[in-house]
């Protein structure tokens, strides 16, 4: 579904993806670990049209190197970015029906279903989304991106500061997007969720994918954890 070769990226003068390569099938759940600082969000960005792009990135067979970001999530893949981008003005609901695809009669998700699963949202879904705590807006900024019914949706960080009742939210949607037939892309920290719901997974380190495996495999190598992962 989603292939990225010899993916290259630059802000100004730093060279900061050096040859990334990687691909998801459909469904499936991929994770992307790295220490800080590595690339992982630059990947997302630059895949979305929000970084400029060097190399190839096909998503369903069509090359979508050099599209614009709204061309991009027209096709079928949703971004969720990592500070929580809602509009603070605007209500729950608003922000929802923002998300919402033209025709969303087909779509897999419906306002009411996110309010089902999470019920905060849905008790406030008339006040405005800057009132909102860290982790109710996180779960808005997912569900709205989920309104626009992608095939794949790339997510930057959701657990990010969260409590962990949110933290384990956050990880029954993600299995409950995967159940839906939509991949997912997760960038992430805690390597706890990553291992517990990824088929598979890739760790940066400068730049560079330097390994690719199952949760499993990643715990067997000892290795792999110290020099890319562990602080």
């Amino acid at each position: 579904m989603l292939n990225v070769t010899n993916l290259h990226a630059y802000y100004g003068k730093s060279h900061i993806l050096q040859g990334v390569n990687f691909n998801i099938k459909e469904g499936e759940i991929v994770s992307l670990l790295g220490r800080n600082g590595v690339g992982r969000s630059t990947t997302v960005k630059t895949i979305m049209g929000e970084v400029e792009p060097q190399g190839s990135i096909q998503f369903k067979n069509i090359e979508i190197a050099g599209k614009k970001s709204f061309e991009i999530a027209n096709m079928g893949l949703g971004y969720v970015p990592e500070n929580r981008d809602i509009f603070p003005t605007l209500t729950v609901r608003q922000n929802l029906l923002l998300g919402q695809k033209s025709d969303a009669s087909s779509s897999r998700w419906s306002i009411e279903e996110m309010f089902g699963m999470f019920p905060n949202l849905g008790e406030r879904a008339e006040v405005a989304g800057g009132v909102l705590s860290g982790g109710e807006q996180q779960m808005l900024c997912m569900c709205r991106t989920l309104m626009g019914d992608p095939e794949l949706i790339m997510i930057d960080e959701p657990t990010e500061g969260l409590a962990p009742k949110i933290v384990e939210q956050v990880a029954e949607l993600l299995q409950e997007i995967a159940n839906r037939g939509v991949a997912i892309l997760l960038v992430e920290q805690k390597l706890s969720i990553a291992l517990k719901i990824s088929h598979r997974l890739y760790v940066m380190g400068h730049g560079q994918i330097v390994y690719e495996g199952t949760p499993d495999s990643l715990m067997a190598a000892d290795d792999v954890r110290a020099e890319w992962l562990e602080v």
